[in-house]
């Protein structure tokens, strides 16, 4: 197995259910689709998991990454409660393949210092991964690499993959990885021979994207992106011809959060992405 072009129409401003997700990613020359999660509950319990897969089989197109859905960083109460229907969701996702998850770690707080909020993390994430872990599912810590996200924060926290290694490693669940976006290895002033440094078991999944010209690395806003290789300020080429190397086999999916792209029509939205990711892809040497 490859790693492959993965659509999630919703990080190009597209709302769409599972069956029209895969023709629009199929027609626009996609090879997976990230879903979301409770839809794919709801599937499987409706028609089964054989027909979900074959819905995906026959779309020939491969399931990708979910969210994690549940409250994990809200209240006390709101946590236990999302650990209770966890369970469920993990095993409905590894019914058909989908044992990719994904979990937002915010680069700064205002209520606990680094020390504080890395054990808070812990306790957190452990039960969640170790629920994960028991349906063979793995998750992928996404960091955030913007310095504008930090310099409001009374107290700054993780915005490396070097960093969220660490934690995961805290973690000790042996599941839990990186979600690795080209666009926050960039703005974390990553570099090449930090990816080269990765092991393949620790990544989970990948995010592509551009950054606007014109704009200093320490000056870039999150939600101001572009499409993949709409500038070429990020190194695209050199980003996926390390995960190539380190033998990386799973979804690699556009994350522009570009409002032009927002006010495309979905299908153009789609090819768009699909067209700018594959730009990058031919030039180093996946297709």
């Amino acid at each position: 197995m490859t790693m492959f072009k993965c659509l999630s129409p919703r990080t190009l401003g597209v709302e769409v259910n599972l069956e029209a997700g895969l023709a629009m990613a199929a027609e626009a020359g996609f090879e997976g689709l990230d879903v979301n999660i409770q839809e794919v509950q709801r599937l499987v319990q409706e028609r089964a998991a054989s027909w979900l897969s074959g819905v995906f089989e026959d779309a020939g197109l491969r399931i990708g990454a979910w969210g994690l859905s549940i409250p994990w960083d809200g209240s006390e109460e709101e946590f236990r409660k999302g650990l209770e229907v966890l369970p469920s969701l993990a095993a409905a996702g590894a019914s058909v393949g989908a044992t990719r998850v994904t979990l937002v770690v915010r680069p700064g707080s205002d209520e606990r210092a680094f020390e504080e909020n890395f054990k808070w993390h812990i306790d957190r994430i452990r039960p969640v991964a170790e629920i994960l872990n028991d349906e063979g599912c793995r998750l992928g810590l996404e960091f955030l690499g913007p310095r504008t996200l930090r310099t409001d924060k009374a107290f700054g926290f993780i915005y490396t993959a070097a960093g969220m290694l660490a934690l995961a490693d805290a973690i000790g669940t042996g599941n839990v990885g990186l979600l690795l976006d080209s666009w926050h290895w960039y703005t974390g002033q990553g570099t090449i021979s930090d990816l080269s440094s990765l092991a393949v078991r620790e990544v989970v999944h990948g995010h592509v994207n551009d950054a606007p010209a014109g704009v200093d690395v320490s000056e870039q806003i999150d939600n101001k992106r572009v499409l993949p290789t709409e500038t070429g300020v990020i190194d695209l080429v050199g980003f996926l011809k390390a995960l190539k190397e380190m033998g990386y086999d799973g979804p690699v999916t556009p994350e522009p959060f570009s409002e032009r792209v927002r006010k495309m029509e979905p299908a153009q939205a789609m090819q768009s992405a699909h067209d700018g990711l594959d730009e990058a892809w031919r030039s180093a040497g996946l297709s």
